[in-house]
């Protein structure tokens, strides 16, 4: 994945923020490993709406989650 279009520097906890979620989102989509183009599009996903202010798990959440259900994370 490219990340020559995120300039922001991401702190540990930011990374353990996106990537918790990351792998939510890819078990309510069934996207398994091997759909990497899949994968690759939803990360770059988490991480614009990590960079335009959704930046704990529940916002995090309810910004990407198709089930949108506050408390499920």
């Amino acid at each position: 994945m490219p990340f020559t279009k995120y300039s922001s520097i991401f702190l540990p906890a930011d990374l353990e923020t996106m990537r918790k979620i990351f792998e939510l989102l890819c078990q309510e989509r069934h996207l398994a490993l091997n759909d990497a183009g899949q994968r690759e599009d939803l990360a770059s996903e988490v991480m614009d709406a990590f960079q335009n202010g959704f930046t704990d798990e529940a916002t995090l959440w309810e910004a990407l989650s198709k089930r949108r259900t506050p408390g499920t994370v």
